[in-house]
């Protein structure tokens, strides 16, 4: 837990940020902009168009040496072995139990070089417990400091960065990324992506990053790229059906529950938490993530109680309007025998238990 007293991190555009008038708040711990005009701008600005997001307060933990893999394997139940270098992959650090420490990407940059991308919020934790449980000829280290990240997202982002550096971006695929020189500097350029649409990730070194994210909005405004903050990134990988950890998925639920079983490769042999997983998907979960719209008018806040028949079964863990699709949307656990397409369930909005039903994800598929 944060000190309250301790000063909040700032990324190295922060300053930036202060000059443009944006509206910062305590995020994690860093002074982060939740938003510049409004989230509704810029949420139509990045499915029209684009958006550039500072997403320099994620955390980055290399893990490299001959015993890299074999560390990765062990702690992350995707199968980070069909990497090829400059490939990247969704995975999840897991518990004994199968529950998540956290979800991140793996990047693969070598044959014993692997670069994991964490939440902002348990860096240090990721960290500890990566280290903690490595062994081998293996070395871990929290590289957090030196890098920061930009990311572009929306159907003109490359469009708009072929303007801002002679990069060839279009070879790059998705999940993918490249090692080049941007701004006379080294840089990691991916293709993946939180807000539903193309886009790309710059990690580049942190004094570089103000210079980069002003050449974005000189070449992006015609086009009508806007600054974003995390109001709208939130909103995005909720229309886009994405989990935010801390609110959709934490130590409490499995990656199955969550509907993540797509990155969990039992046939990859032994990893943390493979036997748990292994005896619920035996079993069957006995929950599961499911999205809803609202029926009747409301929103459905993050901690709302969910019913079902007016039994409580448990809480929103996310909801918001939906400023593309035009509804109000949220994730909530469903008990299995309950959590069928067309399920009818009742949000507790401020005492009133307001229609909802369930309803498939994504709620928002952009156009291929």
């Amino acid at each position: 837990m944060k000190d309250a007293a301790a000063p909040l991190k700032k990324t190295p555009l922060s300053d930036l940020f202060r000059e443009m008038g944006a509206r910062l708040v305590d995020f994690a711990g860093w002074e982060m902009p939740v938003q510049f005009s409004s989230l509704l701008e810029e949420h139509r600005a990045v499915r029209g168009a684009a958006g550039v997001f500072d997403v320099s307060h994620m955390g980055e933990i290399e893990v490299r040496g001959r015993s890299a893999l074999a560390v990765v394997q062990r702690l992350t139940c995707n199968d980070a072995a069909r990497l090829a270098p400059g490939q990247a992959q969704y995975s999840a650090l897991t518990t004994e139990s199968g529950t998540f420490v956290d979800d991140i990407l793996v990047y693969r940059r070598g044959p014993e070089h692997f670069l994991l991308v964490v939440n902002a919020s348990n860096t240090g934790k990721d960290f500890d417990w990566i280290a903690a449980r490595a062994a081998g000829e293996v070395e871990v280290v929290n590289v957090s400091a030196r890098w920061a990240q930009i990311a572009v997202q929306g159907p003109r982002a490359q469009d708009i960065l072929k303007s801002v550096a002679p990069l060839d971006w279009a070879p790059i695929r998705y999940y993918h990324f490249v090692e080049a020189e941007l701004l006379g500097g080294p840089a990691l350029v991916s293709r993946t992506g939180y807000t539903g649409e193309d886009g790309f990730e710059i990690y580049l070194p942190p004094p570089k990053a103000p210079d980069l994210y002003r050449a974005i909005l000189r070449a992006g405004t015609p086009l009508g790229l806007l600054p974003c903050g995390l109001g709208a990134r939130d909103t995005l990988r909720l229309e886009a059906g994405m989990p935010l950890y801390g609110n959709d998925i934490d130590e409490t639920t499995t990656v199955l529950e969550a509907g993540l079983g797509g990155v969990v490769r039992f046939e990859k042999g032994e990893f943390l938490g493979r036997e748990a997983l292994l005896r619920q998907k035996s079993a069957g979960v006995s929950r599961s993530l499911k999205g809803f719209e609202m029926i009747d008018p409301g929103i459905a806040r993050h901690g709302y109680q969910v019913k079902v028949n007016g039994e409580a079964i448990g809480l929103v863990t996310s909801g918001s309007f939906a400023p593309h699709v035009r509804k109000n949307i949220g994730l909530t656990y469903v008990p299995s025998r309950q959590d069928g397409v067309g399920t009818r369930i009742q949000i507790d909005v401020r005492g009133r238990d307001a229609a909802a039903v369930i309803v498939p994800t994504p709620f928002y598929r952009r156009p291929r």
